[in-house]
Order: structure tokens, then C-alpha cells, then sequence
């Protein structure tokens, strides 16, 4: 290996490790709570699974308006720009604390009619609301946290992510202990225990991320004012690059939460299932996540500094380590897959579907990977931001979720065929986006002569 390239893997290793550890972080509070709540029982776990889709959705609009943010800026990162990057960072914040307010209002006034769009198992739907009323109090302190820290990332600023999310973890599970088991003296809460749980982590988060903005980061610094100012050239900027990436991210939640609900008409063995495969899916997916962030950095800043043909290098590199880690992970999935099935407190019928959603998990991984560090990686870090939209609109919504309402609720088929279909997206995307990888279309330098 030469110089150039020792160099490249080493700057990559430098950004994914954080951000891989980050990723494993995130899984880990997910985990903490399926594995507690699988613990109390199935109702419980599915309820808390469920009522988490509303935070799921929010995490994408909080996710999509930084990773939109990104894609602006980490080409004025290489142009060594960080005064628009601030500004950036204010109009994000903008718009994440609106999004938290609505969702936090919407959980607040109607939980047991977002549960019902979820499920009709009134004890599911009761359970589900619970925790909704009281995890409503942590949206808008998670929003300031997600898009500071992601904001962050972009200007290659990734390490106090993982401690913040560290944090975050090792005080969820302490908390989940108390408040869900009723230790040191504390009633036995179940559900709303895990609620109570995140809320306390995610204060955590946010006192550790001012401390930090104040005390430490002197790249860059937020201004309350900037907040309230209007930038009519950057705005426009952000509608063209970010409001698509938003979409995107809004288009694919969106699809995910619809297989979830079509899971939730499905009974209560197969939601409990799905919520275990869906965790060993983002375990599995750490990695190959971690790159795809690193590479939209990578690509980004290349651009921005005006090397083309090095960004176009780079993505092929980033592609190759996308395929041997997404192989990784279906191994990884087919590891757990027992280990899962033998601790939790599943029915006999819910062990049953794991198995099989375990098995296509196992594919669906690997095609996840390359998607993703193309679609999220390459192409947002290049500018090409609409792209990723157009295919999830097609493949997902058009393709996977028609053909697992089909199969569910017309032909009837067995759960693990409609979850089969329900899935089957990623891999109707891969020829699509490597002809789109191909064609060059995504390498775009988009930052202005003057910011």
C-alpha cells in the first residue's frame, strides 16, 4: 500500500471510529430498552417500540436538516468558510426546534390516536400512550443536541459526539433500571419507566453539549442573533440541498413507520420480532454507517477544496469498504440471531418470525451498506441530493410498502413472505444507484465565491 492510500485509511479511520462508536452507542440505548422491556413482557416491548416510531420520524427531520446541512457545509469546510458553516448551523437549529415543538404538542394532546394509526390492541395502544406523554419532554432537548453535534461532524469534529452519547447511554440504562424495575425504593414503572428513562439521558446530552459550546469549541461558535437573521443567498442554498435531503429522510422514515404499523396489524408476536430484528439490523449497520457519514465528509470537503478527480477516487474506495463491511454485518445478524431468540421473553410464534426476519436481515444488510454510502455518502457529499429522494419515492413507497399491503392484507400470506417484500427496497435500488455512480452526475461544487 502506498503512501497516499496509508494516508486516506488512516484519515478515514480517523472519522468512522467516533462515529462508529457513536452509531454503537445509539443502538445500545435502543437495546437497553427492547432488552428491559423484553424482560416485563411482549405487550410492553411492542408498546414502547411502537410509541418510539413518533421519535423515529423526528430523529429523520432532525437527521435530514443536518445531513442537508452537510452537504453545504463540508465543501465551505474545505473552502475554510466557517462563518457561513455558524450561519448554517443557526438555520438548522431554527427549524428543529419548530419540528420539536409540533411533535411535542401532537404526543402531548394525542397519544392514543397516533398509537391507533399504529396498532388496534387497545392494551398496546394504552401502554404506548403512556410513554409518549412523558418521552414528549425530551424532543426538543434532543433536536439542539442532534443538529449541534451532527453540525459538528461536517467540520471533521467527531470525537465529542461519542462522549456526549456515551453519557447518554451509560445514564438511559441506569435510569431504565430504576424507573422500569422499581429499584432503590422507586415503583415498578414498565413502559412509562422507559420514557421517564430517556428523558433523564437526554438532559445529560444537552448540559455536557453547552458546556462544550462555551468551554471548548473554538471552530465554531453559536450566536443567539444569528438564530433570528436572514441570509436570502444561504437560504436559497438550503432549500436546493438541504430541503431534499429532508424529504428524503422524511420519505424513507415515513416508509419505515408505515412496515411497522403493517407489522402492528399483524399481531403482537410479529411486532416483537421485528423490534429485535431491527435492532440487530442498526448493530450490524454501526460500521457501514459510521462510513457512509465519513464518506459525505470526505467527498464534501474534497469538492470543496476543488479536487474532483480525488473526490472521485475517494468514492470508489469508500464503495469497496461498503460491500466487505455490509458482508460483516450479515454475519454479525446471524450470530445474534439465537443469542436474541434465547434470552428475551418472546412466544413460541414470535421466536418463530425472528428467525426468518434474522435471515433476510442477513442480505437486506449488505445492500444497505453499499446504498447508503453511496446514496447518504457519495452523492449528498457531491451535492447530488434530489436523487436519493426520486429512489425511495419509487422503490420504496411504489415498490416494498404496496407489495407488503398486497401480500398482507390481500393475498393474506404468511408473515415472514410479507415481511420478505416489506424489505425488499435496498435491493431494488442497487442498479439504479451504481448507474447514478457511474454517470458522474453527483460531483458538483456548490459553495458561492463569496459567503
Amino acid at each position: 500500500m502506498n503512501d497516499e492510500k496509508k494516508q486516506f485509511y488512516k484519515m478515514v479511520f480517523a472519522l468512522v471510529l467516533p462515529m462508529a462508536l457513536q452509531n454503537l452507542i445509539n443502538v445500545g440505548v435502543t437495546s437497553a430498552d427492547v432488552i428491559m422491556l423484553g424482560r416485563v413482557g411482549e405487550t410492553a416491548l411492542s408498546a414502547s417500540s411502537l410509541a418510539g416510531q413518533v421519535y423515529f420520524i423526528l430523529n429523520l427531520i432532525y437527521f435530514g436538516l443536518t445531513s442537508g446541512a452537510a452537504v453545504i457545509t463540508a465543501q465551505y469546510w474545505g473552502k475554510g468558510d466557517t462563518r457561513t458553516i455558524e450561519k448554517v448551523l443557526a438555520i438548522s437549529l431554527r427549524f428543529a426546534l419548530l419540528a420539536g415543538a409540533v411533535f411535542t404538542v401532537a404526543v402531548w394532546v394525542i397519544p392514543e390516536p397516533i398509537m391507533g394509526l399504529l396498532t388496534n390492541d387497545p392494551e398496546i395502544i394504552r401502554e404506548g400512550a403512556s410513554y409518549l406523554r412523558i418521552v414528549g419532554c425530551s424532543y426538543i432537548i434532543s433536536g439542539i443536541t442532534m443538529v449541534y453535534l451532527n453540525i459538528l461532524r461536517s467540520v471533521e469534529q467527531v470525537v465529542i459526539a461519542t462522549v456526549v452519547y456515551g453519557a447518554s447511554l451509560a445514564t438511559n440504562v441506569v435510569l431504565n433500571s430504576i424507573f422500569i424495575f422499581g429499584l432503590l425504593g422507586w415503583p415498578a414503572m414498565g413502559v412509562a419507566g422507559a420514557a421517564l428513562g430517556t428523558c433523564g439521558a437526554r438532559v445529560v446530552e444537552l448540559a455536557i453539549v453547552i458546556w462544550y459550546a462555551k468551554k471548548k469549541n473554538h471552530i465554531l461558535k453559536f450566536h443567539f442573533q444569528d438564530l433570528f437573521r436572514k441570509d436570502a443567498a444561504l437560504m436559497k442554498d438550503f432549500r436546493i440541498y438541504a430541503v431534499p435531503v429532508l424529504l428524503n429522510e422524511l420519505a424513507w422514515g415515513g416508509g419505515m413507520a408505515v412496515i411497522t404499523a403493517i407489522m402492528g396489524h399483524l399481531g403482537s408476536a410479529s411486532v416483537a420480532a421485528n423490534s429485535v430484528a431491527q435492532v440487530a439490523r442498526q448493530l450490524s449497520m454501526v460500521v457501514s454507517f459510521g462510513v457512509s457519514s465519513a464518506t459525505a465528509i470526505v467527498i464534501g470537503k474534497t469538492i470543496g477544496e476543488g479536487s474532483k478527480e480525488l473526490a472521485e477516487m475517494y468514492a470508489k474506495r469508500f464503495v469497496r469498504l461498503a460491500f466487505w463491511l455490509g458482508l460483516a454485518g450479515g454475519a454479525v445478524i446471524l450470530c445474534v440471531s439465537p443469542i436474541a431468540s434465547h434470552f428475551l421473553t418472546l412466544t413460541d410464534l414470535a421466536r418463530e418470525y425472528l428467525r426468518y426476519m434474522m435471515y433476510v436481515m442477513a442480505y437486506f444488510v449488505v445492500a444497505q451498506s453499499l446504498n447508503s454510502t453511496l446514496v447518504v455518502g457519495v452523492f449528498r457529499g457531491g451535492g447530488d441530493t434530489r436523487y436519493g429522494l426520486i429512489l425511495d419515492l419509487s422503490t420504496l413507497w411504489g415498490g416494498a410498502i404496496v407489495m407488503g399491503l398486497i401480500t398482507a392484507f390481500v393475498l393474506k400470506l404468511p408473515v415472514p413472505w410479507v415481511y420478505v417484500f416489506l424489505v425488499s427496497d435496498e435491493i431494488i435500488k442497487l442498479p439504479f444507484v451504481f448507474s447514478r455512480f457511474k454517470k458522474k452526475k453527483w460531483l458538483k461544487n456548490i459553495t458561492r465565491a463569496q459567503a
